[in-house]
């Protein structure tokens, strides 16, 4: 969730399926595959994630 914040807070969207995000601890984390399977998890997540994911701009989460 850390990468997807910071992601969206620098390019003001969701991510596409190939973002790589660097966190600041030096670490890589694969955002788009990571967005896309939420998106196809969605089911299985609860309220509280959804939230988090709707407010950060995945309209599939509403």
């Amino acid at each position: 969730m850390e990468a997807l914040r910071q992601y969206v807070a620098r390019e003001g969207g969701m991510p596409g399926r190939a973002v790589v995000e660097r966190l600041p601890d030096g670490t890589e984390h694969r955002t788009g595959i990571w967005i896309g399977n939420q998106k196809a998890r969605r089911h299985r997540l609860d309220q509280a994630q959804l939230v988090m994911l709707a407010d950060l701009g995945a309209d599939w989460a509403r």
